[in-house]
């Protein structure tokens, strides 16, 4: 098989070339492109337990939580005990988080503007549809 048919190859690459490019963009800020997934879960929900977070953008437990500790230490957010239920552990964004928002958000626009560029508006529909399909497909 040639490369450009192997779905692995045309995916890992093409999402190597954008999480460079926005890590780059990101760099200002202090963040990674997965903290900006947490952060944009938080922005946009409020509080939420590290479950809710790793289901929202498709990541482990394990992973979700080493993150978290990285944002912690940079105090992008706060974690607590949930009081309704000592077992469980919620999310915050912090206000340092919270004034980066706009920037962060910009840095994005100009991400997918960069990264879309070449694309037609049915074309940029029929990728995110088909995305969107692989991301909930089960491969096991």
């Amino acid at each position: 098989m040639e490369l450009k048919d192997c779905m692995n190859f045309l995916l890992s690459t093409s999402q190597n070339k954008v999480f460079k490019y926005f890590s780059k963009l990101l760099e200002d800020y202090g963040i990674t492109p997965a903290q900006y997934g947490v952060l944009n879960c938080l922005w946009r929900e409020g509080q939420l337990s590290p479950k809710q977070i790793g289901e929202m953008i498709y990541l482990e437990a394990p992973t979700i939580s080493g993150i978290l500790d990285k944002m912690q230490k940079a105090e992008l957010i706060e974690r607590s005990v949930d009081p309704k239920n000592r077992r469980n552990v919620l999310v915050i964004a912090t206000q340092k988080s919270k004034e980066i928002r706009d920037e962060v958000e910009a840095a994005t626009v100009k991400l997918n503007n960069k990264v879309l560029q070449n694309l037609t508006a049915s074309d940029i529909e029929v990728l995110k549809k088909a995305l969107e399909v692989i991301i909930k497909s089960d491969f096991s």
